[in-house]
């Protein structure tokens, strides 16, 4: 059994076609949605977390990208700017999954893209802007 955190993008055209539920149906995965924009005629957006066989994960995300849903890695699109960064750790005790934690001895905040659910708290307590999310 395998997770991964992905981000799909759907075109205009696919917003409002089945396409999860014929992963999950068809590839035998199971899905937890974890943001979700849809604009009508414009474009949607899915973060989700998919857990199933690797194999099946990767037919299933094949099958997404064949239809046109663009199909992101969620590790890929959040980002700290570490030029920005000022480890002043005000976005530590917002973080619900403890993705920002602070080092010990170091003092500094440390960020751990795994744990990031994209809820984007951090990005609202961050007074220098470092926390940024790329979708």
């Amino acid at each position: 059994m395998g997770a991964q955190r992905i981000v799909l993008k759907f075109p205009h055209r696919l917003v409002d076609q089945p396409i999860v539920y014929r992963m999950v149906k068809d590839f035998d995965i199971e899905f937890n949605i974890l943001k979700a924009y849809i604009t009508p005629r414009e474009e949607g957006l899915l973060v989700l977390e998919l857990t199933g066989k690797d194999d099946s994960l990767e037919k299933a995300l094949k099958y997404a990208k064949s239809l046109g849903v663009t199909v992101q890695s969620l590790s890929k699109d959040i980002k700290r700017n570490e030029s920005k960064c000022t480890h002043c750790g005000a976005c530590v005790p917002i973080c619900p999954t403890g993705a920002l934690v602070t080092d010990p001895l170091t003092r500094k905040v440390l960020f751990y893209d795994t744990k990031c659910i994209a809820c984007e708290l951090c990005i609202k307590a961050c007074p220098p802007r470092a926390m940024e999310l790329h979708f």
